[in-house]
């Protein structure tokens, strides 16, 4: 695994001249997915964030040799693995290992660079929740409000009794579903409605599709009570980034860029993608350079404080790391994740060292193992969508890995 790779697409001939994301019915085939997730600027329309006119904050490097050989067992299996086997089973784009601060580890494959921003999907969800939870503790946001209270449009639609807690931790009920091996799963429609995949045929369309995200947020109707329990579904990050933007007054890619990217002293621009109407999609359309990531990583596990300066307030952070209810968590049926939780769209587990992490499909991801004093951040472009087909092999080597640190340092 280094940084010279084969590039598999590149190889059947589709780089070059690749049609638009929407314009093109194959764009999450397997063969071509690894290209896409590096270059979603070149097919679909976005919205920069600027990394700012300072210099990139350091990441001071200290390389080792020993990591590759760290051991553990998969979960459900019998036979240890090395870290550097789990890299390809994952399919791994690229990762950094942050410990006390200095690279430590730093693999690329395929086409990723350093410099090139990847898809980070519902990694995106982590950064609109990190910066709504510090409007709430500046008093801004009040999570026992109503979601109408700052977005008065959503009123006829599930959100219309629900509160910003129950959207930022996703205990809403929602009659939306988010299963992607379902052809007929709202999921769809909510990709069309945000440019991500092409509109549907007009002689197959029911009825008119929604134009734009929020437009498709207001057809969402509820499936049950609020508040009972946890249920993984997007559209809830949209509705608090459409809350975030409201109460800012400014757009998210400008809240990212000026709240986050550049007082962390980002070494890349990153971008977002936007629907039709030019709003940025908070559930998974954010683009960013691997060490960036790694960089916002940093920025929580030092209680947000890095680059010299306080960039999230410390309250919002530990209000993270302290988690949400595991009871709501449970009725998820998430078998591979017992005892975590989910606050301000940050997955909390349940391990010994109160790591917690953002997560996104195919394998993107950020994790942070505060006792180990470690950061993760990882691109992949698994061919299964779900972290379920990840996870058995990734939980168990962040873990190895973290006591190997604290083990030999």
């Amino acid at each position: 695994m280094g940084s010279n790779g084969n590039n598999d697409s590149v190889e059947l001939g589709w780089r070059m001249g690749a049609p638009r994301l929407a314009d093109d019915p194959r764009a999450w085939s397997a063969e071509r997915v690894r290209e896409r997730f590096c270059a979603m600027r070149e097919r679909t329309p976005t919205a920069n964030v600027w990394r700012g006119e300072g210099p990139a904050s350091a990441l001071p490097r200290a390389l080792r040799d020993d990591i590759d050989a760290v051991a553990f067992t998969p979960l459900g299996g019998d036979a240890p693995m090395r870290w550097a086997d789990s890299l390809a089973a994952n399919r791994t784009d690229g990762i950094v290992v942050l410990h006390r601060g200095r690279i430590v580890y730093e693999r690329y494959d395929g086409p990723l660079r350093p410099q090139l921003p990847h898809v980070c999907m519902s990694v995106t969800k982590s950064l609109v929740g990190t910066l709504a939870a510090a409007e709430m503790v500046a008093g801004r946001i009040d999570p026992d409000a109503p979601v109408t209270a700052y977005v008065p449009e959503l009123a006829g639609s599930a959100w219309g009794t629900a509160t910003v807690r129950q959207t930022m931790d996703m205990t809403t009920a929602l009659h939306y579903d988010e299963d992607y091996t379902r052809p007929d799963a709202e999921v769809w429609s909510y990709l069309r409605a945000g440019g991500q995949l092409p509109p549907e045929p007009a002689d197959e369309r029911e009825s008119e599709e929604p134009a734009g995200i929020r437009a498709f947020l207001r057809t969402v109707r509820a499936g049950g009570r609020h508040g009972q329990a946890f249920a993984y579904k997007t559209v809830n990050t949209e509705v608090l980034a459409w809350i975030l933007c409201n109460v800012a007054g400014q757009p998210l890619a400008r809240l990212v860029e000026e709240r986050l990217w550049a007082p962390m002293g980002a070494e890349q621009d990153a971008y977002f993608g936007v629907d039709r109407l030019g709003w940025a999609g908070a559930g998974g359309a954010f683009s960013g350079a691997l060490r960036d990531m790694a960089r916002f990583g940093e920025t929580m596990r030092c209680d947000g404080f890095f680059n010299g300066r306080r960039i999230v307030p410390e309250a919002a952070v530990a209000d993270i790391r302290g988690g949400a209810s595991p009871a709501h968590f449970a009725h998820a049926g998430y078998a591979l994740l017992p005892g975590w939780s989910y606050r301000h769209m940050w997955w909390v587990t349940h391990n010994p060292h109160g790591a917690y992490c953002a997560r996104g499909i195919h394998g993107q991801g950020i994790y942070i193992d505060p006792a180990a004093e470690m950061t993760i951040a990882r691109f992949a472009s698994h061919p299964k969508a779900g972290n379920a087909n990840l996870d058995p092999t990734t939980l168990p080597a962040y873990h190895a890995l973290a006591l190997h640190l604290l083990a030999t340092s």
